[in-house]
């Protein structure tokens, strides 16, 4: 396991954006009547946004990255660092994170790369960002994170329809000589198509039988430009893998559990986030859940919840705060911080 601490970090601010057009799992097609109500209890998910066409991630990261630095009040000049985190870039190429660079307006001396991660993103990304910051005391980054999910998904497939929606967050972080953040993060290669596009980059370029639409084990249609989920093994990977991981953490780093304010999991499925919690005999009002109003939301899901449900306090108050990101890849880790007053905009709608 990857246990680490990475000192003179601190988070200055979140902010997010989400499509204003929003879709009712009531109403969802994939699924009959009967089985709507049902999903949505077990699954937790009601709602789910969708960006209209021609809307990329990096659009609705734009939006929260101009919104939180201008709250910030950050001079542009300063920033020297951007990563941008999806899995749904603009292009293969060129990476969409010097296409946001320009659009931002940072200066020439801000280095900016892309990272193909998922819904572990989130806490590999701030372990990124705080690796590079040690190395320039006085610089400041912005961590931007988000997928729109719903382009990747066949709205015929009930493995994946009624889950994914679409995000982007911004995070500020900076050199402090007060902050650190602790991390645990892992990696499993060979369950890697558990989730799975397998068509359209370069192991398996698009076809005419790329476009096929298929007939799966329980009448899931998809092409393979589509999505795969595996719902049950990525269900038991979540409840082996997560609760140790956690664990393990806190235990290396003589964290006490209990005095953490809240656990802010990805947001994948209430069933599978309630059996880790009984897991970590956690309260349930230490677990926040954006899940019914925004669905999955990939690698903006642990930002987004913060937004969601804990923005007063953010801005109000230290927090003790336990983020676990967990998924494709399969990739996952957790990340101990504490935050104290930052700047969290109100949820951008775009």
């Amino acid at each position: 396991m990857a246990v680490f601490t990475i000192p003179h970090i601190k988070l200055s601010g979140i902010a997010g954006c989400v499509p204003q057009q929003t879709q009712d799992n009531k109403d969802i097609e994939i699924l009959p009547p009967n089985e709507r109500e049902l999903f949505i209890n077990t699954v937790g998910i009601r709602y789910r946004k969708v960006v209209p066409d021609g809307v990329t991630a990096s659009d609705l990261c734009y939006a929260a990255a101009e919104k939180l630095l201008t709250d910030l009040n950050w001079s542009r000049d300063e920033i020297k660092i951007l990563v941008f985190i999806t899995q749904t870039p603009d292009y293969l190429i060129p990476n969409t994170s010097s296409i946001l660079q320009d659009k931002l307006k940072l200066p020439k001396s801000c280095l900016a790369f892309d990272v193909n991660l998922g819904c572990s993103g989130y806490v590999y990304g701030l372990s990124i960002i705080g690796g590079l910051l040690q190395n320039m005391p006085g610089t400041k980054a912005l961590l931007l994170v988000g997928d729109i999910s719903t382009r990747t998904i066949s709205m015929q497939d009930k493995s994946t329809a009624p889950l994914f929606s679409d995000a982007g967050t911004a995070t500020a972080l900076e050199y402090s000589t007060m902050g650190q953040i602790h991390f645990n993060l892992q990696t499993d290669g060979k369950e890697y198509d558990d989730i799975i596009i397998r068509d359209g980059a370069f192991r398996n370029p698009v076809s005419l039988q790329s476009f096929e639409l298929k007939t799966h084990e329980g009448g899931i249609k998809r092409t393979d430009l589509s999505m795969k989920l595996d719902g049950i093994k990525i269900f038991n990977f979540a409840l082996r893998e997560v609760a140790p991981n956690i664990n393990t953490l806190l235990s290396e780093k003589a964290i006490d559990k209990s005095s953490i304010d809240y656990f802010i999991f990805h947001q994948a499925n209430k069933l599978m986030l309630e059996s880790v919690r009984k897991k970590l005999q956690l309260e349930p009002d230490k677990v926040p859940f954006s899940l019914y109003q925004y669905g999955n939301t990939s690698s903006a899901s642990i930002p987004l919840t913060m937004l969601v449900n804990l923005r007063s306090q953010l801005q109000s108050q230290p927090l003790k705060l336990l983020l676990s990101g967990f998924g494709v890849g399969l990739s996952w880790g957790s990340a101990y911080l504490e935050t104290e007053n930052i700047i969290c905009p109100e949820l951008i709608e775009l």
